[in-house]
């Protein structure tokens, strides 16, 4: 059964979801820290809130790369130099490559309740749909655009006057609280997967990660 202790968040924007977990991880009775935070981009704000905290960074951009293949390795290497436990991709606008996801854990969240509205637009693409409720979800990710494993979700209703922006802020503080209290639980109580099933806890059954 896995453990979860050592964290490297991966992101690219403004940092809430990184946040989040630097919060939680300074009391020590939650189990996991953060200790290295990597982004795609320069100048962001999730980088000052590593720095701000003290948490190593790192910066990988695709461009400073020939290849999609050697950013993918460098990215695997800058990781696997602070030996995490567990990679949580936090609003990481880049999808990971085989080097990093063969080789750890890596935990997504979606804007939506999977395996409805993947995609970069889920919140948009609920309602459009006209759905009554739609919600959040932690994914152990995959190579696959949100296909990976199931870990938890949380559904949210739509109100009659939402619109994208409305209605994504309040996806993301449900979503901010799930990732938290997940992250948390793989970490203090480790998890299994059986096929697409993700079991946390010391539940009998599956194969550990």
């Amino acid at each position: 059964m896995s453990k979860a202790g050592r964290l490297v968040v991966l992101v690219s924007g403004s940092g809430t979801n990184l946040q989040a977990l630097l919060d939680a991880s300074a009391d020590p009775a939650y189990g996991a820290r953060v200790v290295a935070v990597g982004a795609d981009r320069e100048g962001i704000e999730g980088l000052a809130r590593a720095t701000r905290a003290q948490v190593p960074t790192f910066v990988e951009k695709l461009g400073d790369h020939p290849t999609r293949a050697d950013w993918d390795a460098a990215v695997a290497a800058r990781i696997a130099a602070y030996e995490p436990d567990l990679v949580v991709s936090a609003g990481f606008m880049k999808i990971l490559g085989a080097p990093t996801l063969q080789a750890f854990p890596v935990l997504n969240t979606h804007p939506a309740l999977l395996p409805s509205f993947p995609g970069a637009h889920g919140v948009r693409d609920a309602l459009a749909h006209g759905v009554k409720v739609t919600g959040c979800t932690v994914m152990l990710a995959d190579e696959g655009i949100d296909t990976g494993p199931i870990v938890a979700q949380e559904a949210v209703p739509v109100l009659p006057d939402d619109d994208e922006a409305v209605l994504h802020e309040r996806i993301k503080t449900v979503e901010r609280r799930l990732l938290v209290e997940i992250v948390g639980r793989m970490a203090r109580e480790g998890w299994t997967v059986s096929g697409r099933t993700v079991r946390i806890g010391n539940q009998s059954g599956g194969e550990s990660t």
